[in-house]
């Protein structure tokens, strides 16, 4: 993996002891590290703390450390440390296996976001009361127009529009902000 001139700047300024460099890498890699991480673990806490204690790590070995390439390094931190966390919890074979063929790639992470996305917003479409979950359903995963389920549960459209209004402020009040407006233009959409 190559090493972008930044990274090289950014070690640079480290190994100095420079706070804003720094602020920089944790900027830069600390998402795309606990993305990596959560997609192992899908647990937010103990994600958390890996990433934090890599950082830490960082910081307080950086004159020790012989860093050739930052955003490699930094992914194979993580590895090291939830194979530790693995062990320590006395995890499967299975789970262990499954951290070998994590992909790093932008486009998984993305996946993931979309995929961790996806869940809240099924997990609280499923607390919605029957009838509103039912033609919330229809709706957006069955892709049925007002009208077709209209027909289809003899009642109104007004109503079937109603139960969808109802639902997605259910949705809008029951996620959080940033998750509510990416779920709400999903499910518009």
């Amino acid at each position: 993996m190559k090493t972008t001139q930044d990274d090289i700047q950014l070690l640079c300024g480290l190994y100095e002891g420079k706070e804003a460099s720094f602020r920089a890498i944790y900027d830069k890699y600390f998402e795309s590290l606990f993305l990596y991480a959560m997609k192992v673990l899908n647990d937010r806490i103990v994600c958390e703390d890996i990433v934090q204690d890599i950082f830490v790590s960082l910081w307080t070995k950086r004159r020790e450390a012989k860093i050739t390439s930052l955003k490699p390094y930094l992914f194979q931190a993580v590895k090291y440390q939830i194979f530790n966390y693995f062990r320590n919890n006395k995890f499967s074979r299975e789970d262990l296996t499954r951290l070998n063929i994590v992909d790093v790639s932008m486009n998984v992470i993305q996946k993931l976001e979309y995929s961790e996305l996806d869940q809240m917003i099924r997990d609280t479409v499923v607390k919605l009361p029957k009838r509103c979950r039912h033609i919330f359903v229809l709706s957006r995963y069955h892709h049925k127009s007002n009208k077709e389920i209209a027909e289809e549960l003899e009642i109104s459209v007004q109503a079937v529009k109603n139960q969808i209004s109802k639902a997605l402020a259910f949705l809008r009040n029951n996620l959080h902000h940033e998750e509510a407006i990416t779920a709400l233009l999903l499910l518009l959409f």
